[in-house]
């Protein structure tokens, strides 16, 4: 992948509810370029209704997200599309295409009137070499496992060369060799200068890929931080009604589930 340049990302006072419920109660985040962050929580914290707001595909009842401080409502919605790459949960993948048409998808925003040039279809095959996807280009993306199918997923989703990648429980279906490769491609993603945001539910593996650790519980931000200091003990007892502690493992942190409080 090319380098990229990255805006600033935010949220302002976020708020939405849903049956009465706020879902999100006053957020105020600031994202930076070069990190991962990723947001965990219970269930039903928000994470998900955070990141559709982040990515511009729901509006808040109050609040705004801004993108290189810019209210992401007044972008419009090519420039929204080449800037935030979206993956969302569990995604339905109803057409029969071959992996490399599917990816191909994800340069949508950028086709002319003449259909992909050199650099789409180029765009197109660095994505599939990062996510490990090149040998089953010519599959039917129907017919993959869902590790594979969570593989061409990220495909489509780098293909378009976003400043942002906004992702939704991306690790489900990876087995664990998958999972290891899917952090070295967040981590280089970060590293060339992109932006990530990502949800996940696995302690240990948040506070070995992330540089900055979210914790929603109720729609409000508990804790924001380095994983070290965002997931302490303290933290967690809260947020999951858990006992737990961490070790050191050989390669970096070991949480060490004690049990419920």
């Amino acid at each position: 992948m090319r380098s990229v340049s990255a805006m600033a990302l935010e949220a302002r006072g976020l708020a939405v509810r849903l049956g009465g419920r706020a879902v999100l109660d006053g957020v105020d985040l600031a994202f930076q370029p070069g990190k991962v962050t990723a947001v965990l929580g219970p269930n039903g914290a928000g994470k998900s209704t955070l990141l559709n707001c982040l990515a511009g595909l729901r509006r808040p009842d109050a609040g705004e997200t801004h993108l290189d401080g810019r209210p992401i409502e007044t972008l419009s919605a090519k420039t929204r599309a080449r800037s935030l790459g979206y993956l969302p949960q569990a995604p339905e993948i109803a057409w029969s295409l071959d992996v490399r048409t599917y990816a191909r998808l994800g340069r949508t925003a950028y086709l002319g009137a003449f259909g992909p040039t050199a650099e789409d279809e180029a765009a197109v095959e660095r994505a599939l070499i990062r996510t490990q996807m090149t040998a089953f280009a010519d599959r039917d993306v129907t017919t993959l496992s869902g590790g594979e199918r969570a593989r061409a997923l990220i495909a489509r989703v780098l293909a378009g060369e976003p400043r942002w990648l906004i992702a939704d429980e991306p690790l489900t279906g990876l087995d664990p060799s998958h999972q290891l490769d899917a952090a070295d491609l967040l981590r280089g993603f970060a590293a060339e200068g992109g932006g990530v945001v990502v949800t996940l539910h696995d302690l240990g593996f948040a506070a070995r890929v992330a540089d900055r650790a979210v914790v929603l519980v109720e729609g409000r931000v508990i804790a924001d931080g380095p994983p070290a200091e965002a997931l302490s003990p303290e933290v967690l007892a809260r947020a999951y009604d858990i006992d737990a502690r961490w070790t050191a493992g050989a390669v970096g942190p070991l949480l060490d589930l004690i049990g419920r409080r």
